[in-house]
């Protein structure tokens, strides 16, 4: 009788490699499990992290003491921490590494969970409210929402298998994504050029560590940025710091994946000067926060592509930063005389002073709907079209924050407009349960790709996939907090990047062995 199981010679001799993990059908494998020491650690952890995430914080939040009145706005809130702390704890115990959906779950447990439920309880706000406390409700129960519409698009994401590459005449079949290694150099040479343009644009590597407030005259001085449109000093800012932190991490994949890479002195050389060069235009001094946090969670995933304890601690660790550290890591914003000293009298004091205005601004976003309407497309394709200069297109959209900011009557403009939010400016309801679903969909199955690029069977140290995946975990932050018009044009310089250097090279059956 003939064996149903063709053995592994045969496939290796007939150029057909298959791990011992692959899925049955014609889908892409998933990658294994973890061993059963860590199952027994994460069932072990499992207790203290849900009951720490999901009871104990949000307890000790509920009896601070202030002047929040407890109505449907408080339970809402309330649900909505439990259940973004809920989903964050599945990410951290997962036998599986979700980079995207857990860095979603961190950001919505606490930018819309942790603090505006310290901010209902207390009775504060960073940004007032102007409208009807019911539109505080809406904005609360459109939020948590979205987060099952989330669910729901993942979900729907893991229940259909991924696609394998259909196999050529000559018994190969087109690969993934991998990085050109002549482009690669030339994108190492275009990251020194745009970077020592934009240090020389501003006067020097000294201005780079004095603040943000120093680098930012220093660009409406330098003549870059014209009235009325910063196009130009965003093209200039986005070109000397993304190619120079695209260049860093594949090289930093090279060196933590490649033996032969690091036995290779120019590999080493080309990695310290890319490092010295970030130091520069990428230092915590003066960039933003949001922006340095995208820099080092995707150096982090990249140096530690396989490393499930590095993604469980950075998930975890995460929550405690953004309560205790995020919000007084502005301290380089300013300069001396500009410095707002930081007094707190309570730990979550900061969470309702500082920063978090996410939930607040949606309410407010609200109800500046309420007055004018819905723009049905008009300010996601201004953020699409983020590029053109609106001394060509005249009536392109401002960013959602400045509009509800202008129509708030406040002078400092420069607030958050959460993803909720912009769906929500342009289709309502339907726009942000389809919105949603939409990008958990695909962050579910980015997440799943992103797992296979960095295993073994993976495409090797070249591969796009294992670059871009952090660099977006990372950016996610930027995205969700928003506006989209601001955050989309790194984004864009790094998605050019990473097209000019991509290759599709057919995968040989040599290699698959």
């Amino acid at each position: 009788m003939t064996s149903v199981h063709t053995s592994a010679q045969e496939r290796a001799a007939r150029g057909v490699a298959r791990p011992e993990w692959a899925g049955p059908g014609g889908g892409v494998p998933e990658p294994p499990e973890q061993p059963i020491a860590w199952s027994m650690l994460s069932r072990a952890l499992s207790v203290p992290l849900i009951l720490g995430l999901v009871c104990f914080l949000p307890a000790v939040i509920a009896a601070q003491p202030g002047s929040g009145v407890r109505d449907t706005a408080y339970w809402l809130q309330l649900v909505l921490t439990c259940y973004a702390g809920a989903r964050l704890a599945t990410m951290i115990l997962s036998t599986r590494r979700r980079l995207l959906q857990g860095v979603f779950w961190m950001f919505v447990y606490i930018a819309m969970g942790v603090a505006p439920f310290a901010q209902v309880v207390i009775g504060q706000t960073p940004t007032p409210m102007v409208g009807p406390r019911q539109d505080l409700v809406t904005a609360v129960a459109m939020v948590l929402v979205g987060c099952a519409a989330f669910d729901l698009g993942a979900l729907l994401a893991s229940r259909r298998p991924l696609r394998r590459p259909a196999p050529s005449t000559r018994g190969t079949g087109a690969g993934p994504a991998v990085a050109h290694p002549l482009r690669l150099r030339l994108l190492v040479l275009v990251a020194f050029a745009a970077s020592a343009f934009y240090v020389l644009k501003l006067g020097g590597p000294s201005v780079f560590f004095s603040s943000r407030q120093e680098i930012n005259e220093t660009v409406a001085a330098s003549g870059v940025a014209a009235e009325g449109s910063n196009v130009g000093s965003a093209f200039v800012k986005g070109f000397g710091q993304v190619p120079a932190l695209l260049a860093l991490l594949f090289y930093a994949r090279r060196l933590a994946t490649s033996y032969r890479a690091r036995r290779t002195p120019s590999t080493a050389l080309v990695w310290v000067a890319l490092v010295a060069l970030n130091l520069v235009v990428n230092n915590p001094v003066s960039n933003a926060r949001y922006w340095f946090l995208t820099v080092l969670m995707a150096f982090v995933f990249t140096a530690f592509p396989s490393s499930a304890a590095i993604y469980r601690v950075v998930l975890a660790t995460g929550v405690v930063g953004a309560l205790v550290v995020f919000p007084y890591a502005d301290r380089f914003r300013y300069d001396d005389e500009g410095q707002r000293p930081a007094q707190s009298a309570s730990v979550f004091e900061p969470l309702v002073t500082k920063d978090y205005d996410q939930m607040v601004m949606f309410a407010n976003t609200i109800s500046w709907v309420d007055t004018r309407g819905h723009t049905y497309g008009r300010q996601l394709t201004g953020s699409a079209l983020f590029f053109v200069p609106r001394a060509v297109w005249s009536g392109k959209p401002e960013d959602t924050g400045v509009r509800v900011g202008q129509w708030m009557g406040l002078r400092m403009t420069n607030l958050s407009a959460p993803l909720w939010t912009e769906f929500w400016v342009d289709f309502g309801a339907s726009g942000v349960i389809g919105g949603l679903a939409l990008i958990g969909y695909a962050v579910a199955r980015t997440d799943r790709r992103y797992a296979l690029a960095v295993t073994r069977a993976g495409p090797g140290p070249g591969s796009v996939l294992a670059i871009a995946a952090p660099l977006l975990a990372g950016y996610t932050f930027i995205l969700l907090r928003g506006p989209l018009l601001q955050a989309a044009g790194k984004l864009a310089i790094a998605a050019l990047c990473l097209l000019l250097i991509s290759t599709f090279k057919e995968r040989r059956a040599a290699r698959r062995r």
